[in-house]
């Protein structure tokens, strides 16, 4: 029961504390921008099965690999893509999260 409230706790609570912190101006903008990171999980569709309990994220799907990863995390840099990398690299962190209870 632990491992579903903290992966979806990550998913919506840290996007919703960046965006009320660092972007109170505009918080629902930004922290709709970060959730829509969970798109990322659209490469869940090419596996077989699609949802396997025991599988983690990290490093099998390809919006998941290393490489993408990497590329996520080099986004951070710009100022214009910052939001959305945000939300994907919080949604690494969940999955990380998800893949230490496998």
């Amino acid at each position: 029961m632990l491992q579903p409230i903290l992966h979806y706790g990550c998913h919506i609570l840290i996007p919703l504390i960046i965006a009320l912190i660092w972007y109170k101006p505009f918080w629902k903008f930004a922290f709709l921008i970060m959730i829509a990171g969970m798109l990322i999980d659209l490469d869940h569709l090419l596996a077989n099965p699609i949802f396997d309990p025991n599988r983690c994220s990290i490093g099998f799907h390809p919006l998941h690999s290393y490489f993408a990863i990497i590329f996520y995390i080099f986004l951070l840099i710009p100022k214009k893509s910052r939001l959305v990398a945000l939300g994907l690299v919080i949604h690494i962190f969940a999955d990380l999260v998800d893949c230490s209870f496998i």
